[in-house]
C-alpha cells in the first residue's frame, strides 16, 4: 500500500519542483517627451543571449549574435555554445528582417518585414504580410502575416544592466508551414526593444499547431522560449 501511495504521488512532487520561468515584469514608464533613437549598425556590435526553456527555466543554449557586415544588408553572425555556428541574420535596411533564424525552421523572405515598430510610441500598430523560403528548401513558398503593437515603455534589469525599453507584441495567426502534416499554425511573442542597444533585451515566445484530428484545445506546442541578454557592446 505504501508503495501504491507513493507511486500515485509521485508525479504531483516532482511536477511541484518544476517551476516555469517568470514573466519578465519591470517599471513601467510613460512615453518619453524626446523619443530615443535606435543605435545604427557598426560591424563589430555584439549581443549575448541565455535562451531558456520557459516551462521549466532549462538553459538551452547561450546566443551570441554580431555585427560582420554593414551597407545594403546589415549581416549578423550567430553562433551557440553547444549548437556551433547558426544561420545568420540579415536585415535590409536596418530594423527590417530579411532573413530571420529566430523560428525553427528558418525563414527568407520575399520583402523585408519590421523587427521592431517602425514608431517608437505607445499608440503603434502595424500588420504585414509576406511570402518566405526556408532556406534549405528554396523550391516552394509560404504565407507569413506579423501583427506588431506596441504596449508599453519600460525600464527592465538583466543579467547586462538595465535597460529603457519599449515593450511590444507579435501574433503570427495562421500562417502557412511548411510542414504538410500541419492544418493550421500560430506564433505569439513577447518582445523588450533597447533602442539604446539597437536590439531587444528579453525576447519570449511560442508557437502552437493542430494536424489532422487535432482542435486547437488540444494543440501542439513549439518550443517556448525565453531570450535574455547577459553582455553587449
Amino acid at each position: 500500500m505504501l508503495r501504491r501511495i507513493i507511486l500515485l504521488t509521485l508525479p504531483v512532487l516532482l511536477a511541484a519542483c518544476i517551476h516555469s520561468q517568470p514573466y519578465p515584469k519591470g517599471e513601467v514608464l510613460s512615453q518619453p517627451i524626446s523619443v530615443p533613437v535606435v543605435r545604427a549598425p557598426q560591424i563589430g556590435q555584439e549581443w549575448v543571449y541565455q535562451v531558456r526553456n520557459v516551462f521549466n527555466q532549462e538553459l538551452v543554449d547561450t546566443v551570441t549574435e554580431r555585427v560582420v557586415a554593414v551597407g545594403s544588408e546589415i549581416r549578423i553572425a550567430r553562433s551557440g555554445a553547444k549548437a556551433g555556428p547558426l544561420l545568420d541574420e540579415v536585415q535590409s535596411p536596418w530594423g527590417y528582417v530579411l532573413q530571420d533564424p529566430h523560428w525553427s525552421p528558418p525563414q527568407k523572405f520575399s520583402q523585408s518585414i519590421p523587427l521592431w515598430p517602425e514608431q517608437l510610441n505607445i499608440l503603434w500598430s502595424g500588420f504585414f504580410k509576406a511570402r518566405y523560403q526556408v532556406p534549405t528548401y528554396p523550391d516552394k513558398n509560404y504565407y507569413w502575416g506579423l501583427g506588431m503593437k506596441t504596449t508599453q515603455w519600460e525600464r527592465i534589469k538583466t543579467p547586462a544592466g538595465e535597460f529603457l525599453t519599449l515593450q511590444f507584441h507579435n501574433e503570427m495567426p495562421y500562417y502557412e508551414s511548411n510542414d504538410l502534416f500541419r492544418l493550421a499554425s500560430e506564433r505569439s511573442e513577447d518582445v523588450w526593444f533597447s533602442p539604446e542597444i539597437g536590439r531587444w533585451v528579453i525576447r519570449r515566445g511560442f508557437g502552437r499547431y493542430i494536424t489532422p484530428g487535432v482542435f486547437w484545445s488540444d494543440a501542439y506546442w513549439e518550443d517556448y522560449l525565453q531570450w535574455e541578454l547577459i553582455s553587449w557592446k
